[in-house]
């Protein structure tokens, strides 16, 4: 599977794009700053469960680096269609380009997509044949790093021992509880986000139905019903 390079110039999904790797920056530095580094330092924690977090950090934020990134299947201005494939074929009346039959034209993007399933501005790039699974692999691995902040934050109060080497005079410390609330409910909100945005993905694909085909299903039955 090719895994090209892909850009879209759009300023609006930069700052989305930037808005969650400052969520994800905060809780991989506030975290394991408030919480994981203080209690290994004083043997309350196993290494292993630093090194799982850091891991599922990593992971991450390199999900979402290859989800932004990656073709996620544009159409070539002059592709080959294979003569026995031409009835599959179509042409789209905003570029004027052939594209094959569940292609979409993206707007933001301005070039079809194969089996386009939509356009996420938290990536900043379309969700289509190629990068489908990498968008997955995104939703997975913040479930787990959101689900993991939330279980630190939730010991940090009620399980862990309390730390005897404190600095009072550090800022993390005096505004620990504040940090550890925003933590909390990043934590939380990115959890119930990518939950269900991973569940419906999974449902598509089980029925072999994109997000577009869902939503001009709906619309139609909503136009007969009216």
């Amino acid at each position: 599977m090719k895994l090209r390079l892909h850009f879209v110039v759009d300023p609006l999904g930069w700052l989305c794009v930037s808005m969650v790797f400052g969520i994800w920056l905060y809780n991989s530095v506030f975290v394991p700053t408030l919480v994981l580094l203080p209690h290994y330092n004083e043997g309350h924690i196993s290494w292993a469960l630093v090194v799982c977090y850091y891991l599922a950090s990593a992971l991450c934020i390199l999900a979402l680096l290859r989800a932004s990134t990656a073709d996620p299947g544009r159409l070539p201005p002059d592709p080959h269609i294979p003569f026995s494939e031409r009835a599959d074929w179509e042409l789209c009346n905003k570029c004027n380009l052939m594209r094959p039959k569940r292609s979409h034209h993206c707007s933001r993007c301005g070039h079809c997509v194969r089996r386009m399933d939509h356009h996420c501005p938290w990536i900043n790039n379309c969700v289509g044949e190629d990068n489908h699974w990498l968008f997955l692999q995104l939703c997975f691995y913040t479930q787990v790093l959101s689900l993991f902040t939330l279980v630190m934050d939730f010991c940090q109060y009620y399980y862990f021992q309390p730390l005897t080497a404190l600095d009072q005079d550090a800022f993390t410390t005096q505004h620990e509880l504040a940090l550890l609330r925003v933590s909390a409910l990043m934590g939380l909100v990115m959890f119930g986000g990518m939950g269900s945005l991973f569940y419906t993905q999974m449902a598509g694909i089980i029925s072999d139905t994109t997000t577009i085909e869902k939503m001009s299903r709906t619309l139609d039955e909503i136009l007969e019903t009216a």
